[in-house]
């Protein structure tokens, strides 16, 4: 039992910022993200020998799993706004790598299934068929979902990529 835990422990060790990053790139925030990936850490840990043997790739299992987490918590919560503090107190968050990324802002402004869709498909390479069967959606909507989520980020990111150019927009 001590070895598998050491092959766990270092498993996480070794694959944690790259789950904590794909974690954030689903879900939009650094918070989030941890509790996704702690949640499905939780699950696998207790059954990683068996992970291990069966899928033949663990990591690849736990970015479906979290995916899959993800998508389960967005379907169950309500649109609600919800804040970290009491409006009243004045809360200082420390400052998001990300938060001046043009890419990364216009990708946190998709909807949660196009988000999901387009990080399932490009930073995780999954084909539509596998990304359908992932989302619990048919393949036509994974098409349309990520047809209007490049609309979008194309739209979103023209002005960024003129001003690089060298041109501005009057």
């Amino acid at each position: 039992m001590p070895g598998e835990l050491t092959d766990f422990g270092e498993f996480v060790e070794a694959s944690l910022p790259g789950l904590l990053r794909y974690g954030h790139a689903l879900t939009g925030n650094p918070h989030d993200a941890a509790d996704l990936v702690q949640t499905v850490l939780e699950k696998i840990g207790s059954r990683w020998t068996h992970v291990q043997r069966k899928t033949g790739d663990p990591l690849a299992y736990i970015r479906r799993s979290m995916a899959n987490a993800h998508i389960s918590r967005w379907r169950r919560t309500k649109k609600e706004s919800l804040v970290a503090d009491i409006p009243d107190a004045q809360a200082v968050t420390p400052a998001d790598p990300f938060e001046h990324e043009p890419l990364w802002q216009a990708l946190r402004g998709l909807p949660p299934r196009q988000r999901a869709v387009i990080v399932l498909r490009y930073y995780e390479g999954l084909s539509e068929v596998e990304i359908a069967q992932a989302l619990g959606i048919s393949q036509g909507t994974v098409k349309s979902q990520a047809s209007k989520a490049i609309a979008s980020l194309r739209l979103k990111m023209t002005p960024v990529v003129e001003e690089a150019g060298g041109r501005e927009e009057a």
